[in-house]
């Protein structure tokens, strides 16, 4: 298995975005955005994709964006960051046995990827998954999250069905944890709340611990 690089240049579509958005905007990123954390935390956080102006412009998933925002705050509520908000990969925030990737590391067009992106970018989560020590706790945010998450580990789909704070035990001994995801949309529209992400993490530091 090929480790994940920020060289990656597998998809075709992908990699010609990015090569016109740093011809646009140079001081940013803009590349495959590597994940943010120690390789053996027990918490890893699966988000969808880097956002334009978050993880594409600072190289950090979830910062700089709204996304990030409410994200960050509750991991420094339950011990997972050393500071409540994340603005820059320079910033001196820690994550505390938490690791945070995302199912595509690369910028897609109207951040949307497609299927064949989401497929071909699956190995690196694959990598990442292996490392996870017994009990440890895949924290999905969406639906594109939780099916990646699935096909890394090779377990079918329509065996675990997507639910917002829906836990699933898996048969390797960890868990399978799923929210909506912390975009503005969802925040904005309260399809998230505070309280009911609070919920999810409440859950997940449960059995962490």
């Amino acid at each position: 298995m090929t480790s994940f690089d920020t060289s990656c240049r597998e998809c075709k579509r992908l990699a010609k975005f990015l090569d016109e958005v740093r011809a646009e905007k140079p001081d940013y990123f803009a590349l495959p955005v590597p994940p943010f954390g120690a390789k053996k935390a027990k918490l890893l956080i699966v988000g969808l994709a880097p956002g334009m102006h978050g993880a594409n412009r600072t190289g950090r998933p979830f910062t700089g964006d709204h996304a990030g925002i409410l994200l960050y705050e509750t991991l420094h509520e339950f011990g997972f960051a050393s500071k409540p908000e994340s603005v820059s990969a320079t910033d001196g925030l820690k994550l505390i046995n938490c690791r945070i990737t995302n199912a595509v590391k690369c910028l897609p067009p109207q951040n949307k990827p497609i299927g064949a992106e989401i497929n071909q970018c699956n190995k690196y989560l694959a990598e990442e998954m292996e490392e996870l020590p017994k009990g440890s706790v895949v924290l999905a945010l969406g639906s594109i999250a939780h099916n990646a998450t699935l096909k890394a580990l090779g377990l079918k789909l329509s065996a675990f069905k997507f639910g917002h704070n829906e836990l699933h035990k898996l048969e390797n001994g960890k868990y399978l944890l799923d929210s909506y995801h912390c975009s503005r949309y969802n925040t904005q529209t309260k399809r998230l709340t505070t309280p009911m992400f609070k919920a999810v993490f409440r859950k997940a530091k449960k059995l962490v611990d």
